[in-house]
């Protein structure tokens, strides 16, 4: 499955999702109309809990640094989803994680799941990970799969 049938393939499962936390089609959208409607902006926490807008590099591991996303093309950047491409980079931490070396994975990356970030700001607080190819050891499986994880912040 090529990379932009898999982006369509977790737009598709997150769009399921989001129907059923009573979003629509309408949620990619930006939220600001000339109708009168609200204007928010979407972010990402960095891992200082600074807001970054389709951030380049996004570190996934803040504690350790041990995972980070580069590379990111962003596809769509909206209210309740954001998607992208880029490279996810992992250490293995083999024998342990201070020896361990950096490996690298093609991944998708789809932000959702929203929450208050300020005054007209809210903050993106999962991420799922969708490996087209090669993955990280502990996804224990050889065809593409999923990882989410909630962000911290």
């Amino acid at each position: 499955m090529g990379r932009r049938c898999l982006i369509s393939a977790a737009a598709a499962g997150t769009c399921v999702l989001a129907t059923g936390l009573g979003l629509n089609g309408s949620a990619s959208a930006a939220a600001t109309s000339s109708a009168g409607m609200y204007s928010e902006r979407t972010v990402v926490l960095n891992c200082l809990g600074h807001p970054q807008l389709r951030p380049d590099r996004f570190t996934l591991a803040c504690a350790d640094a041990n995972d980070y996303l580069t590379s990111l093309s962003w596809k769509t950047w909206g209210p309740r989803l954001a998607s992208a491409t880029g490279v996810e980079h992992v250490n293995d931490c083999v024998p342990y994680c201070a020896a361990g070396h950096f490996r690298s994975y093609p991944v998708d990356v789809v932000f959702w799941d929203t929450a208050a970030a300020g005054p007209g700001s809210q903050r993106y607080t999962s991420v799922t990970l969708l490996y087209p190819g090669a993955h990280p050891a502990y996804t224990g499986s050889r065809r593409p799969v999923t990882t989410s994880m909630t962000l911290p912040g």
